[in-house]
């Protein structure tokens, strides 16, 4: 590490310490005998930012508040918290950086919150698969929902 007041490359760790998340803060010395100064840096993991690939083969960053949108417009005027939908939106945030490293389909994000709205509010579900699914008719509708009412035991 080099100095930032002398440029001398030869310095020496005095203390070290987790500052925030995946942050390290060292407190260094400058073993030039002229300088000695003291002086902090910050170590950071590099994050490799992630992208997504669009339905159109073209690639925008990772939003969390895309999905978020997404989720409070499916959600609006449904009893679904705002604690709710941050939840979800974690939850497929995680499982995104778990499982994929630089890239990530749009179509994978989709059945992610498909499948956790699903268990949330089931009016918001079918709301976020007509525009997910891309519905055209109400024939759509009504294959979206069969599963549903065989489980609830109403068909």
């Amino acid at each position: 590490m080099l100095c930032p007041f002398c440029k001398e490359n030869e310095t020496r760790v005095i203390d070290s310490r987790a500052s925030e998340e995946f942050v390290i803060r060292r407190r260094r010395e400058c073993l030039n005998l002229k300088c000695g100064r003291r002086f902090t840096t910050y170590e950071k993991i590099e994050e490799v930012p992630l992208n997504v690939i669009k339905k159109d083969g073209s690639r925008v960053p990772f939003s969390r508040d895309k999905i978020r949108t997404g989720l409070e417009k499916a959600c609006y005027k449904r009893p679904v918290s705002a604690e709710q939908i941050e939840r979800i939106v974690s939850q497929v945030e995680a499982e995104i950086h778990r499982d994929f490293e630089r890239e990530v389909g749009s179509r994978a994000i989709g059945e992610l919150v498909f499948n956790l709205l699903r268990e949330v509010d089931q009016v918001a579900f079918v709301r976020f698969a007509s525009v997910y699914r891309e519905f055209q008719d109400v024939n759509d509708f009504v294959e979206e929902l069969e599963p549903i009412l065989r489980r609830s035991g109403r068909s």
